[in-house]
């Protein structure tokens, strides 16, 4: 399984950018998926997560300002996020609870369920 995240980039403060997050690979279905990400000299933190029914949850910090949606037919999570501020550069990461449920070549079911990571895409707030 890979995730492969895009949209990051430079936008002056008060401005918008959308980050994109596309799973691939042996999915059978994905629970929560989510984004944390990490500023410099910072610890990685949760920016926002969904469930795969499609509730939601926010960082304080980003609360009114992003918007975490997914579509589940094409495995991708997008993080809207608006009215950016320089707080909010950070390298942004996604991630997805995956399961996957196959068969070996000799018959024997195999059932396994494990947190992916995408690469991390920059976003820089900065006049």
């Amino acid at each position: 399984v890979q995730l492969q995240a895009s949209g990051g980039g430079l936008v002056q403060p008060g401005g918008s950018l959308r980050l994109s997050c596309a799973a691939s690979g042996s999915i059978s279905g994905i629970n929560d998926m989510g984004w944390y990400r990490q500023a410099p000299g910072k610890q990685r933190e949760l920016v926002a997560k969904i469930t795969s029914g499609g509730n939601t949850n926010y960082a304080d910090s980003v609360k009114g300002r992003f918007t975490i949606s997914r579509d589940n037919a094409k495995n991708t999570v997008y993080l809207q996020m608006t009215t950016l501020k320089p707080e909010d550069t950070a390298v942004y990461y996604c991630t997805a609870d995956v399961y996957s449920n196959y068969y070996l070549k000799d018959g024997t079911p195999v059932a396994k369920r494990d947190d992916y990571w995408g690469q991390g895409t920059q976003v820089t707030v900065s006049s």
